[in-house]
């Protein structure tokens, strides 16, 4: 059942979900590409959105690219890639102001529509490849962010428990892949592994303003010179939390600060009943704050320059991040294990309950006021299988106990310690 009041259709094997509104003065355009995170792949199509941005057919140098979207009076349009889950997304984005504002015969979704059509499907080429130049510059566009990353102790620590966790895993992977790949990713290499994503991503589409579902649908056929011959449903691997002994790693580099982060697992996903439950359990122990690892870990023993915690409902995980000075490591882990113990044995205030229920409130109600925030509310529907509105979802929470945020605490079991250090000491 559709109650998210997003009109579903298909063309060209793309899957296209549109909500007709008048409340906001632009179309906002998504465009999702989904394929599972792969150690062949991850690097390929990572570099792949960075090369299409660079020109088209019709555009063919870049700022000929850019000067069209002055042309569609300002069109903003950008990309992603990130992972949720074990897939890897690329996710493109159109803003693009409604004709009505504009006067005249503007046809400025349906332009729009042609300029996107042309990005991914008519790319720019010289001698049936992807343009030497551009795919060169891009790489080491892609190298230095990925550089940048190692750079930022805070995201290197954060992707290096990852790592650690989920070695035997995808979701070990970068999204932007990995740097010693980049070398080797010629013209020819890239446009075939372009062409077999272009064929076997997921696509999901989606508008957000004043227009129809039948209109979407026949833009598609108008302006997606492509022929994909099937379409791909995200599949759901079910959450294991496991028993495993925690492994602690400790990782040393020329670093000042430490960078304590911990992993944990749980069974709970977006797609369980208990996922209200989950979204408490992490916005009280580390989300917010107001939390028990802000309050205890930072504030009252001072142990910590920043303090949180994050949960990926996709993959059944959940990260907690500390900066601490090197030293006080072990008190660190003990007062933080403390902290996940508190949540276990449901010491928990009505206040925290309370502030925690106000936080997750407020976001879902801002939500409402951006359409990029609810398109991709409602793309954890395509990943998960799972319908949900966000008012539905805004009801389980307020609907939340101490005990079924206890509940869930007896799901999440710590799995990994990470520390980087110094190079000195013991």
């Amino acid at each position: 059942m559709n109650t998210s009041g997003f009109e579903r259709g298909s063309q060209k094997e793309f899957r296209i979900h549109v909500l007709p509104t008048n409340r906001f003065k632009t179309f906002a355009i998504s465009l999702y590409a989904g394929v599972p995170l792969q150690e062949e792949t991850v690097t390929k199509v990572a570099l792949t959105p960075f090369v299409l941005r660079r020109g088209t057919q019709s555009y063919t140098e870049t700022t000929e690219f850019r000067e069209q979207l002055e042309h569609l009076y300002g069109a903003g349009f950008g990309f992603d890639v990130y992972k949720r889950g074990d897939y890897q997304i690329v996710q493109f984005r159109m803003d693009t102001i409604n004709d009505s504002f504009v006067g005249g015969d503007e046809q400025l979704l349906d332009r729009s529509f042609a300029f996107l059509g042309e990005v991914l499907t008519r790319p720019a080429m010289e001698d049936g490849h992807f343009r030497k130049a551009y795919v060169h510059s891009e790489r080491e566009t892609v190298r230095k962010q990925l550089e940048s990353v190692v750079n930022d102790k805070m995201r290197y620590a954060a992707e290096r428990s990852i790592e650690e966790m989920c070695k035997n895993e995808p979701y070990r992977l970068h999204p932007l892949g990995k740097r010693q790949d980049l070398p080797g990713i010629e013209p020819d290499v890239l446009t075939t592994a372009y062409q077999t994503w272009l064929q076997q991503a997921s696509m999901d589409l989606y508008v957000v303003g004043d227009t129809t579902l039948e209109e979407v649908e026949s833009l598609v056929q108008k302006h997606f010179d492509v022929n994909r011959t099937h379409s791909s449903n995200y599949v759901t691997n079910q959450a294991v939390r496991g028993d495993k002994d925690v492994e602690t790693v400790v990782e040393r580099l020329n670093v000042n600060q430490g960078k304590l982060n911990m992993g944990l697992r749980t069974s709970i996903t977006y797609g369980d009943p208990q996922y209200a439950a989950a979204l408490m359990y992490n916005g009280i122990l580390g989300g917010y704050p107001h939390s028990k690892l802000f309050v205890n870990v930072r504030e009252k023993e001072s142990l910590a320059y920043y303090a949180s915690s994050r949960y990926d409902g996709h993959k059944g995980i959940a990260t907690i991040q500390s900066g601490i000075e090197i030293p006080n490591y072990e008190k660190a882990v003990s007062i933080i294990k403390q902290q996940l113990d508190q949540m276990k044995n449901g010491n928990i205030s009505d206040l925290e309950m309370s502030q925690t229920k106000a936080m997750i409130r407020n976001l879902l109600k801002e939500m409402q006021d951006s359409a990029f925030e609810m398109i991709a509310y409602d793309f954890n529907r395509q990943l998960s299988g799972k319908e949900r509105t966000a008012d539905e979802l805004l009801a389980q929470v307020e609907q939340i106990s101490k005990e079924n945020v206890r509940e869930a605490a007896e799901q999440f079991r710590l799995d990994t310690i990470y520390f980087l250090r110094d190079e000195k000491g013991e």
